[in-house]
């Protein structure tokens, strides 16, 4: 997705438990990336040191100025959608359905799963 004169980089998907609010969930994942060294210059997909999004919140469907979960582009990133499956297999995502359907459906770029001793 986006410019293509990038260098690789690495995706992955995570599932936690929180107390956190939504919102107050989505500073505390910005704070992370602006603690690491992202510089928000308001360019869409350009270079950054670390890209943390907040895809689905349970099961609730939020829609506001500064939070659209499930994440807008969610339906449409292989790269989201193949380690979301191995993660939750049988998940529905809110208002886009079966994610095994959304996976069958996505074009899958040149993706490569890396192992690990985790």
């Amino acid at each position: 997705m986006g410019p293509q004169d990038q260098p690789d980089y690495l995706n992955a998907v995570v599932r936690f438990q929180t107390d956190l609010a939504a919102l107050a969930l989505l500073g505390v994942l910005q704070d992370i990336e602006t603690h690491h060294g992202r510089v928000r210059t308001g360019e869409r997909w350009g270079p950054r040191t670390l890209d943390l999004d907040l895809l689905l919140y349970g099961e609730q469907i939020i829609d506001t100025p500064s939070l659209t979960v499930p994440h807008p582009g969610i339906a449409d990133r292989s790269f989201v959608l193949l380690p979301l499956a191995e993660l939750t297999p049988d998940l529905t995502i809110p208002a886009l359905g079966a994610l095994s359907d959304l996976v069958s459906q996505c074009q899958q770029f040149d993706i490569r799963r890396l192992n690990s001793s985790l």
